[in-house]
């Protein structure tokens, strides 16, 4: 790091034990498939083709495999709620068809001749990238996410090294990725309860990593969502003490069932009054709009609240006085880089962590997009690939019909 860059407690931690292979610069930028003139291939795929049209059955071209390439046929891919975010046009408007799905589990099917991390039958992940400019110095630091000139993400950007095609995600047979944006997912780990780890498991541990959380300390989460219950998981595995924060207390039990030493019912104002300077850490996992100070008056000298969420409309405005008196720190934090995604996930092998999940078949994603909305998951929605091909076949039927 630069000298005056300002460093959260054990982040120089972080820089020490993550390394990552840049690499040389480049030179230049299942069932019911068929086979493509450039030797890819066709794959069946749920997305939307319109801001309005839902998820429907697709079909997408796979490129061949380059040299440094590791074809995957996909088992299982995760629901975000950033999925519904963009295909239902909520974060603008976006090239289309877009396949969504960045929480990405399968088989390695076949590698290219220059990849030596990878063989035919090891249990890989993709996360919320799949590539990135490589040569930036946040690349070259192993925070890809951070990438300068911009990553590569999984779905709906276009890819530079491979003539500008628009990424597709997940919610497909097959995918093909570099190398070196291919994770390997320990046996230990239920595949389909991994999924979520790739991108609400690093999301969560990214910040917990950063600062550096160490057994006693203790941490906030708000929210108890997606993000949040693996906030409580990974808080815990790391031996912190939890306290998590919600609106209802229905909520209360169920955040305790996770592991939460103690919860803060927010609707009742005495409850926020007795935790205020009792935190170390707080991590706000909230999509809505809502008032941080509440929050930040919990934390003690030197405390910090990380925003990983983005809500959608104005947010009251921070107290400076809150964040000067205790020398506090507000910070965002996104994804993870490769290197600590994989540390994550060797992590959550070793201590059991999994993200708690729902299987859904192709045909229910549009209502499992609706439960989301509705916060009726606990705490994640799964999609089993094998159910897709029979979407796409039922598709191509209709359609002959017509």
């Amino acid at each position: 790091m630069s000298p005056g860059r300002p460093v959260m407690p054990g982040a120089d931690k972080v820089r020490r034990t993550l390394t990552v292979d840049a690499g040389e610069p480049p030179s230049s930028a299942p069932t019911h498939e068929t086979a493509s003139p450039d030797r890819g291939v066709d794959v069946a795929a749920y997305g939307a083709t319109s801001a309005t049209s839902g998820l429907v059955p697709l079909t997408i071209h796979r490129r061949e495999p380059r040299p440094d390439d590791v074809e995957i046929d996909i088992e299982f891919c995760g629901l975000c709620h950033s999925d519904v975010h963009a295909t239902r046009g909520e974060w603008g408007e976006r090239p289309w068809p877009l396949v969504p799905g960045h929480e990405i589990v399968g088989r390695v099917r076949r590698v290219g001749d220059d990849v030596q991390g990878f063989a035919v039958g090891d249990r890989v992940g993709v996360g919320c990238m799949v590539d990135s400019c490589r040569e930036c110095e946040n690349c070259l630091d192993g925070v890809e996410q951070y990438c300068e000139r911009g990553n590569v993400g999984t779905y709906g950007v276009a890819d530079p090294r491979n003539g500008g095609e628009l990424s597709q995600g997940g919610y497909s047979q097959r995918i093909v990725v570099t190398e070196k944006f291919v994770l390997r997912i320990p046996d230990a780990l239920d595949a389909a309860a991994a999924a979520p780890l790739l991108c609400a498991g690093i999301t969560t541990y990214s910040p917990l990593r950063y600062f550096g959380v160490e057994p006693g300390e203790r941490v906030g989460v708000v929210g108890l969502g997606g993000l949040g219950h693996m906030a409580v998981k990974l808080a815990k595995a790391m031996g912190a003490e939890v306290t998590v924060f919600t609106r209802t207390e229905s909520k209360a039990d169920a955040a305790r069932e996770l592991g939460a030493d103690a919860v803060v019912v927010t609707s009742r104002p005495e409850q926020l009054e007795a935790a205020r300077r009792t935190l170390d850490l707080v991590i706000d996992t909230v999509a809505a709009p809502h008032d941080v100070n509440d929050y930040l008056r919990t934390l003690r000298l030197d405390g910090a609240l990380f925003q990983l969420s983005l809500p959608l409309g104005a947010m009251a405005p921070v107290d400076p006085g809150l964040l000067i008196r205790r020398r506090l720190t507000y910070a965002g934090s996104l994804i993870g880089g490769i290197a600590e995604t994989q540390e994550m996930l060797d992590f959550c092998a070793e201590h059991g962590v999994v993200s708690d999940i729902e299987i859904v078949a192709a045909d229910g994603l549009n209502e499992a997009y609706d439960r989301m909305v509705a916060g009726d998951v606990k705490y994640r929605f799964v999609l089993d690939t094998a159910t897709l091909a029979a979407g796409t076949s039922s598709a191509r039927a209709g359609e002959g019909q017509a």
